[in-house]
Formats: structure tokens, sequence, C-alpha cells
């Protein structure tokens, strides 16, 4: 663990320094209250501080109370200890209002700078793991278990963000809905772990195929959803012809046979208005996925969305399929 040592003294600068890397901390030092505030102003700030109290620049509890302002506005917490030779009792009270968390006299005691430090030790492993356990139960919230890409309901809520700013911007949004050909005769004859393996590894060839600020969700059993801010009817169709082609040009392996594996894709595009919603949309875009279906599977059709019926048009002159 990294710890922060602030102090103007050379002296008490070197004997805390030797004695926190004998028990195994990384230390960072300061010369200064604003280099300590600088430092754990940094996006690898050390998460324990030690700082002296009188200091040039900033003092130890001015240090003490900008990092509790800033803290307020971070997911972040620093355990700082002030070292102080100031032993009246409404200095330490004055120093513990500042925001420090501990204290320690000069010349300190190893030993009890050692007990003193092993709360701030705890108290940042917990916070850690407390970090930790709330983003995996995020991830759990927002990312399907079997392909770890958007669930149905995340996927849907960009898609209604990006509706927002393409409004606003008015600039297009692509929609795309691809659904697995024939996938429940894979289930019954392979068995629904050979299922499993398509839907991980025809996502990661989408994931390889798309742009980096293009979204990828879980839409359905075997059907998702691939939303592309930006792109026009031409750019979306392109872009549905990529990524089918990128699952039908190489067969797959599962239970030691080899399968080629087919989608069908369901293309619509159009610059939304304030008024329109990501079921319009969706609406369009499936019932395109429809057609492709019934035009033979492994292809892409377009139909194109229009605001003024808010609903389907003729299919888009662009048709790909195999």
């Amino acid at each position: 663990m990294r710890i922060l040592i602030a102090d103007d003294s050379i002296v008490s600068r070197h004997l805390l320094d030797a004695t926190l890397r004998k028990w195994g901390y990384e230390v960072v030092v300061a010369c200064d209250g604003n280099e300590a505030w600088e430092l754990l102003q940094a996006e690898d700030a050390p998460k324990i501080a030690i700082l002296d109290w009188m200091m040039p620049g900033m003092t130890g509890p001015d240090v003490c109370r900008r990092v509790r302002a800033a803290e307020k506005e971070k997911e972040i917490y620093t355990y700082i200890v002030l070292l102080t030779s100031k032993s009246q009792r409404q200095d330490l009270i004055e120093g513990m209002e500042s925001g420090a968390d501990d204290y320690l006299t000069k010349p300190f005691d190893q030993h009890e700078l050692k007990v003193r430090l092993r709360p701030g030790t705890r108290i940042i492993e917990l916070q850690q793991e407390l970090i930790s356990a709330r983003e995996e139960l995020r991830d759990q919230a927002t990312k399907d278990f079997l392909t770890r890409i958007w669930n149905r309901s995340s996927i849907l809520d960009i898609l209604k963000l990006e509706l927002v700013r393409s409004a606003r911007e008015k600039r297009p949004v692509g929609v795309l809905l691809a659904d697995l050909d024939h996938f429940k005769t894979i289930n019954d004859t392979y068995g629904h772990f050979a299922g499993d393996a398509v839907l991980r590894e025809f996502v990661r060839r989408m994931g390889s195929s798309i742009r980096p600020y293009d979204s990828i969700g879980r839409y359905g059993g075997e059907e998702f959803l691939i939303v592309l801010p930006g792109s026009d009817d031409a750019g979306t169709l392109k872009q549905a012809e990529r990524m089918r082609e990128a699952l039908a040009a190489e067969p797959m392996s599962f239970n030691d046979e080899s399968r080629l594996v087919t989608c069908s894709f369901g293309a619509t595009s159009g610059t939304p208005t304030a008024n329109s919603t990501e079921e319009a949309l969706i609406r369009v875009a499936d019932d395109a996925l429809y057609r492709a279906k019934r035009h033979g599977r492994n292809c892409v059709v377009f139909v194109e969305y229009t605001q003024s019926t808010e609903g389907l048009v003729e299919t888009h002159p662009a048709l790909r399929s195999k």
C-alpha cells in the first residue's frame, strides 16, 4: 500500500521513509503542504497520508480540509494522520475537526505509529472491497450473464439516450436486430452447452466487427440489438453486412464438430426527433428482420424509418443476401 509523508523536516522525512519502507509500504514524499495537496489529487494518489502540522504553503489541517471537501465529489477516501508537536487539547481537537482521522505527537514512537496505521489500512481495504462488490453488482445488473454484453434493459437505455442525443445534434442513428438462423436446431441437436458456445462466439465475432462507440446487447434468446450512433442508411447497411460476413465466413467448432452458423439482420436508420421512441425504431428493424427471414435467412434487409409515419415504409432498394 502507498503512503504519502509530507514534512518540511529532512530528518523527520528520512526517519518516516525508512520506517515505513521497512514495514513494506511504498512511500511517496512531499516537502510542503502544496506539494502534498497536488500528490493527493493525482489519479493514483496514496490512500494513506501522514501530514506534518506545520509546513510551508498549506499546513496539515489545511490539506485535510481541502481533501475532505474534494472527496465529496469523488468516491474515494484518504486516511490522514497528523504529525504534530502540539499537545494541547484544543490543538488536537482543531486537528481532528479539520478532517484528520488520527494524530501522532513528535517525536513519534515507531510502535505507536504502527498501531495507528492499522485502522487506516483496514478502512482502505474495506473501501476497496465495497467498491469491488458494488461494481460487481452493477455489472450483474447491466450485463447478460452468458455473453457479458449489455442485457435487454441496458441496451434499450443506451438506445433511448442515443435517440435524445441524435435528435439534439440532428444526426442519424442506425439500429440492427440480429437473429441467429436455426438456433433451436443447434440446441436440439447438439445440446444447450453447444448453444451457449455459439452465442458466445457470435458475440466475440460481432464485437470485433463493430466500431468502438457502437453498442451491442442481448435482446432475446438468440436475438441481439445493435445501436450505431451517427450511421446513415448506407453506413447502417454496410455495417450490418460486415457483421453478417464475420459470422458466415468461417464455421464454428463445438462438440468436436464444425458447423456453419449464419444470422439474419433487420436494419433501419433515421434522424430522430424529440418525439421519436426506441420502440418505433425497433419495430421497423423487427419488420426488416422478419423480411430477411422470409427472404431465405443469412441476409440483411433494410427498411427505411421516417418520423412522418413513425412506422414502416417500403423496403430499401439495397438488400444483401448470401
